[in-house]
């Protein structure tokens, strides 16, 4: 028995059974179908459903993006380096397919699994189902559509009417089955804290980012240097916030947006449910004093020559001048205040120097007047 909800006035939820039916014999409420699984070809409903039907490819792309400056090309290759997707991972599949080639389907990839990034396909997904809905009807779906193809609704529905997380899951479930893995709403709630949008810059973010990576490294150990940030060397002008130096030789090694912020004495176990096989046992236990950091955390950055495949911790070295700054640990470790990270790339504030916004302001004054008195 198939699984087809109106939750709204031209957006409907299904199961793979619903979305067989219409695109095989057409409809004259959807003109868009969202498929949200780990099967994308359009093979699967003739797998499943013994229903075979037409495609017309409109486009794929690829986490990385491909050769050329195209604008798919350069969607893929920021996600490569913004997102916490693997390279090489299709981003999304755009086809004409179903009845006389009616229909217009998206395609992203995803299980159903707690450790399930669906949060970086969130703002693509919601596009495409508004768009829809402007033409003519969307058909959003999955496999049972109760998780996956539900979690795209909800977060729909916090966009489109600004509710929360559970005010959605609330008003879906008063027209359809829907029930989102732990994992799902972990990110719906994460959507919820950065307003109602995918926000790459925001520290809420990129703490979730920082363990999604961790969870890839834990799987396979090798790192995706794509991820690696930029460095800020190169990007001396763009922080508007303190950097950190290399107390050795001055070297600027990190902004402050890129350190990833932890509460002293506390544990970060905020995805623990989401990315259970990544916790490892941390080394260098230490019961700490919650008053004091005697270091920062911080997302990678493209210095870090020591991050590569299969190691899984080692020493963090300036690139100028070769001094010890930090270490890193995929497993974790702790911070002076008993803090546990997990990754951790830790550097010890005893061989930094931090300017902040004023001292640089002041730094640049001094020398205006120097040039002057020259």
């Amino acid at each position: 028995m198939q699984k087809l909800d109106l939750v709204r006035e031209n957006l409907y939820l299904g199961d793979i059974c619903a979305a067989a039916e219409i695109l095989k014999n057409g409809s004259s409420e959807i003109s868009h179908v969202l498929t949200v699984l780990h099967r994308p070809s359009i093979s699967v409903f003739e797998e499943w459903r013994n229903v075979k039907l037409e495609s017309k490819e409109i486009k794929e792309v690829y986490v990385g993006g491909g050769d050329g400056d195209g604008q798919d090309s350069l969607q893929g290759k920021e996600f490569a380096t913004e997102s916490a997707l693997p390279s090489g991972k299709l981003l999304y599949s755009l086809e004409r397919t179903g009845k006389d080639l009616e229909f217009t389907r998206m395609v992203v990839f995803a299980y159903d699994e707690e450790c399930e990034n669906l949060l970086d396909f969130f703002d693509l997904c919601l596009d495409f189902i508004d768009a829809g809905r402007k033409e003519k009807g969307v058909l959003v779906h999955c496999f049972a559509g109760q998780s996956r193809s539900a979690s795209m609704v909800i977060a729909y529905l916090m966009r489109m009417e600004m509710l929360s997380g559970k005010e959605a899951l609330a008003s879906l479930r008063q027209c359809a089955q829907a029930s989102p893995n732990p994992g799902f709403l972990k990110q719906l709630d994460l959507f919820e804290r950065m307003n109602f949008k995918v926000d790459r810059s925001s520290p809420i973010y990129k703490h979730f980012r920082l363990k999604a990576l961790g969870y890839l490294y834990s799987k396979d150990k090798k790192f995706d240097r794509l991820k690696l940030r930029a460095d800020p060397e190169i990007m001396s002008n763009e922080s508007s916030g303190s950097t950190y130096h290399c107390k050795k030789c001055k070297r600027i090694l990190l902004f402050q947006e890129q350190v990833i912020d932890h509460t002293p004495g506390e544990a970060d176990s905020e995805f623990d449910d989401m990315f259970k096989n990544m916790i490892g046992e941390v080394r260098n236990k230490n019961p700490g004093d919650p008053n004091q950091c005697t270091s920062i955390f911080v997302e990678p950055i493209v210095w870090m020559n020591t991050v590569e495949d299969f190691v899984s911790e080692g020493k963090l070295l300036c690139p100028k001048c070769s001094a010890k700054v930090g270490s890193f640990d995929w497993s974790g470790s702790y911070c002076s205040c008993g803090s546990k990270i997990i990754p951790a790339f830790q550097l010890q504030m005893s061989r930094v120097d931090v300017i902040t916004v004023k001292d640089g302001v002041k730094k640049k004054k001094n020398n205006k007047h120097d040039k002057r008195r020259v």
